[in-house]
């Protein structure tokens, strides 16, 4: 939790445009709804800050219960919607895409000692690649590029 401790430093003296926190039935609710567990890192993520934007990077998270008819940075309805569109496994949690279609997402199939999920670039081919060990090593990361 080093890493996610750090980024929500950075996020705090950038700002940035998030959500605001989540209350754990929400957490709990998005989590029976893909039917599967969050990672720890991810869990507290949502809880406090939901989902956002900071210099142009939108993490996809929870802004409410509507996973049927929303839209991004909703993860719950982007996943949900994935789904059913194109085939994504139902192991992944797309938190963040990129221009091309490509996504990350946090691989609920794969858990560490430590509980935590790795996250990995999944592209329109269906290819995932590992890119960090946990959510807060990739949401560190990320900031890290650009602020």
């Amino acid at each position: 939790m080093n890493d996610l401790n750090e980024a929500f430093q950075l996020i705090s003296d950038f700002g940035g445009d998030f959500e605001g926190e989540k209350d754990i039935t929400l957490i709990e609710k998005a989590e029976s709804a893909l039917n599967l567990k969050f990672p720890p890192s991810y869990r507290v993520f949502l809880k406090t800050l939901g989902c956002g934007d900071i210099e142009g990077l939108e993490f996809y998270g929870l802004i409410d219960d509507n996973f049927e008819s929303s839209s991004v940075p909703n993860a719950i309805w982007l996943t949900l919607h994935e789904r059913k569109t194109s085939d994504l496994p139902d192991y992944l949690v797309l938190i963040y895409g990129l221009d091309d279609g490509t996504f990350y997402a946090v691989d609920t199939k794969t858990t560490g000692v430590d509980g935590e999920n790795p996250i990995v670039r999944y592209g329109a081919n269906g290819v995932t690649e590992k890119v960090a060990d946990s959510f807060g090593s990739f949401l560190l990361s990320e900031l890290k590029t650009i602020l």
